[in-house]
């Protein structure tokens, strides 16, 4: 394992306190209400949940669908540890006892409103401290979509976490290298077939022979804008800076934030964060992904900057904070296919967080619909329009 096997993973994280302004992360309904997810016609009976920021919201991933299929074809029963577990839908299942692993701050939201056993880890973390005995049967939805980097971690993470003699059902899209990654799996562990399919989507199923676990990808680096960035495996801009990102701080260029209290909304690597650090700014970082967190801090030791940085899902772990500055490139993709909710709810995390007469600084695509919710914080400026992109600013009223 890497040095990434030494991070200690937190159980039944405690519920959110309410953003100032916000609503409570607890109740039902907006962004961070918990909910019922749409099942598919065989699923119905599971009565899962999930919320805004979890991958399949409004339903449930397609690939981790056809994965509960399985499990309850095949009968399983006893313990399970999923590794990408979600909303928690295997937990439903009759006879399944899940130890549910998620690196996603809106899901971890979601299996711990369901009562789960959870706990908060990425690829190459060590469960074996709060989970001393190993499950014998081990699932994973593969996160194609993230890079082959990821997605390699991500099976030799399961190898590691299935004893031998022990049951890996591995789920994925097709289109998203699913037969390569098998290959790469049953390599490992010494044998393994694919026995589902649906549409596009797969499950192998593998037993584990004893053998070693293959080697974790190294993080990639490189240097921008005067900060030393380390990528993490799956890491939004891994490896170089986004088009994004350069743009808009090319479009800020080099100001004077001493003293400031600055957000890197979503940070990914950290680049924002630590530049805006570089510049004199009281920088706080969040991010709804564990292992963008765990880069972003990496960034900033390696830069020689110190901020603090928040596994958060928005807004939610940031208590009472406010700040003169908010610079953000949101997401608008969970797992495979363009969702605003979560870009929206950074738009209306900024009209909680902004202190009077403070700035959100904003790049996105050019298509993307930010104007009409922007306009609720103030009047929107657009700085820059360059190569599919757009600069926005808003400045909140005195």
């Amino acid at each position: 394992m890497t040095g990434r096997s030494k991070q200690k993973i937190r159980l039944n994280r405690p519920a959110r306190a309410p953003a100032p302004g916000g609503p409570d992360p607890a109740g039902e309904g907006g962004y961070f209400g918990v909910r019922p997810a749409q099942l598919p016609p065989r699923l119905e009976d599971l009565h899962a949940l999930t919320k805004p920021g979890v991958r399949g919201f409004p339903g449930v991933d397609a690939a981790q669908a056809l994965l509960a299929q399985t499990l309850r074809k095949d009968r399983v029963r006893g313990e399970v540890l999923d590794l990408a577990a979600m909303g928690g839908l295997l937990g439903r299942l009759p006879g399944v006892t899940l130890r549910a692993v998620e690196g996603s701050a809106a899901a971890l939201t979601v299996l711990n409103a369901a009562g789960l056993d959870t706990g908060a880890a990425v690829p190459g973390d060590d469960l074996r401290e709060h989970w001393p005995e190993r499950a014998r049967t081990v699932a994973l939805v593969l996160a194609g979509d993230r890079g082959n980097a990821y997605a390699l971690a991500q099976v030799a993470w399961a190898h590691a976490c299935t004893p031998p003699g022990g049951t890996l059902y591995l789920a994925g899209d097709r289109d998203k290298g699913f037969d390569r990654y098998v290959r790469a799996a049953a390599k490992a562990f010494g044998t393994g077939e694919t026995i589902a399919r649906d549409g596009g989507m797969r499950v192998a199923k593998l037993v584990r022979r004893p053998g070693p676990t293959p080697a974790y990808p190294e993080p990639e680096g490189y240097e921008a804008f005067g900060v030393r960035v380390v990528g993490l495996a799956g890491v939004f801009s891994a490896a170089r800076p986004d088009k994004a990102t350069s743009i808009l701080l090319g479009t800020l260029e080099n100001p004077d934030l001493s003293g400031k209290r600055v957000l890197d909304l979503g940070c990914g690597t950290g680049l924002i964060g630590a530049w805006a650090a570089r510049r004199g700014a009281e920088v706080t970082l969040v991010d709804g992904d564990l292992q963008s967190v765990r880069s972003a801090r990496a960034t900033l030791a390696a830069s020689g900057l110190t901020a603090d940085v928040f596994h958060s899902d928005v807004d939610a772990a940031l208590g009472e904070r406010t700040f003169d500055v908010i610079l953000t490139n949101p997401p608008f993709h969970v797992g495979r296919g363009v969702v605003l909710d979560v870009a929206r709810e950074f738009i209306a995390a900024a009209g909680r967080r902004l202190n009077p007469g403070g700035t959100l600084y904003l790049v996105a695509n050019e298509p993307l619909p930010y104007e009409l919710p922007l306009r609720a914080l103030g009047e929107v400026r657009e700085l820059r329009r360059e190569g599919g992109f757009k600069v926005l600013a808003v400045t909140r009223a005195g």
